[in-house]
């Protein structure tokens, strides 16, 4: 943020009362970056952010009401819908099937909100994400993961591979 142009940083609520929180916000209230907080117990904690006219972000999680104290840095992850038309990618952070689960409680009456033409894998495809019933309902036409080759945790995990490519299946 020091020496990039940065206008909006979005943030997770978990993160404003660690020590790192407070460096960023100083930095950020110097250069008159604005800071949006999610997850907050207001009327519209999860808002959707316009980029331009026909582009938003649709913020999906975390929601305060059903914070996981599991885990909870991945856990509350921003989970995100960027939208521009018909074209969503759903950027899903280092949430792990206990948030994919709640994720799809929270939404159970419009799964279409998670249905997403890319999705960035959780978790850097980690064994602990990516279950079945999430990729179901998100019906992907393409899946990134973000992970460096012969990495010291194995990702991604061969069990997430399969059912990535049992969507693919389903989708041709």
């Amino acid at each position: 943020m020091e020496k990039l142009k940065v206008e909006q940083v979005i943030i997770s609520k978990q993160a404003e009362y660690s020590e790192n929180f407070q460096v960023f916000k100083n930095i950020a209230n110097n250069k008159k970056i604005k800071i949006t907080i999610v997850g907050v117990d207001t009327p519209n904690s999860n808002p959707k952010i316009y980029i331009e006219k026909d582009i938003y972000l649709d913020i999906l999680w975390p929601n305060n009401k059903n914070a996981i104290l599991d885990n909870p840095l991945n856990n509350n992850s921003i989970v995100c819908k960027l939208c521009y038309k018909d074209f969503s990618v759903l950027f899903t952070g280092d949430i792990e099937k206990i948030a994919e689960t709640k994720i799809l409680e929270e939404y159970k009456n419009k799964l279409d909100i998670l249905n997403s033409t890319i999705l960035k894998v959780a978790h850097h495809g980690s064994k602990t994400s990516s279950i079945q019933d999430f990729l179901n309902v998100v019906k992907p036409k393409i899946a990134l993961i973000g992970v460096g080759e012969n990495n010291k945790f194995g990702h991604p995990n061969k069990e997430v591979l399969e059912r990535l490519e049992n969507i693919r299946l389903q989708n041709i």
